[in-house]
């Protein structure tokens, strides 16, 4: 048994949301879906879809529909490692692309406005301390970006050595 779940608020997308995560990322799927027993405080009537559990890649998650009082900022994010440039594409155009928003740095927001950082595996590494002229010039690099571009990020990695 997984020790910890992840929640996510929603106002009532919550199975839509799970649908578009589950199918979006590989090793995912959706599991029960809990209606609401009785009226609730966010409007919700008996019958209404009150949780959806899903997975995504061994990770697990609640999405609750719990009413327009609280959203999403960016206090809280998901952070996607990629492989590949074409990961990130991948990743990055399917958020924005499906009625999300571009932000800086590798960071987006998806249509429920639940924000996600799309990053590079090697970002770390490129930004460790052993090297602070290298870390400076990638973060230069980065903070002048939306959706992270590792060929860039790499060249100016390689201007710093």
């Amino acid at each position: 048994m997984q020790p910890f779940v992840t929640c996510l608020w929603f106002d009532s997308e919550a199975e839509e949301a799970a649908a578009f995560y589950t199918q979006l990322f590989p090793d995912s799927k959706l599991g029960a879906v809990t209606p609401y027993a009785s009226e609730s405080p966010g409007g919700k009537k008996p019958g209404d879809v009150m949780t959806v559990e899903f997975e995504i890649n061994g990770q697990k998650f609640l999405g609750l529909n719990g009413g327009p009082l609280f959203r999403f900022d960016e206090a809280i994010s998901i952070q996607v490692v990629c492989a590949d440039q074409a990961e990130i594409d991948r990743y990055w155009d399917a958020i924005v692309g499906n009625g999300g928003e571009e932000g800086p740095c590798g960071w987006c927001k998806d249509r429920w406005g639940l924000s996600w950082q799309i990053t590079p595996e090697q970002l770390p590494k490129l930004l460790a301390p052993d090297n602070p002229a290298r870390a400076k010039a990638v973060t230069d690099a980065f903070m002048q970006m939306k959706k992270l571009d590792i060929a860039a990020i790499e060249a100016a990695a390689r201007r710093a050595a």
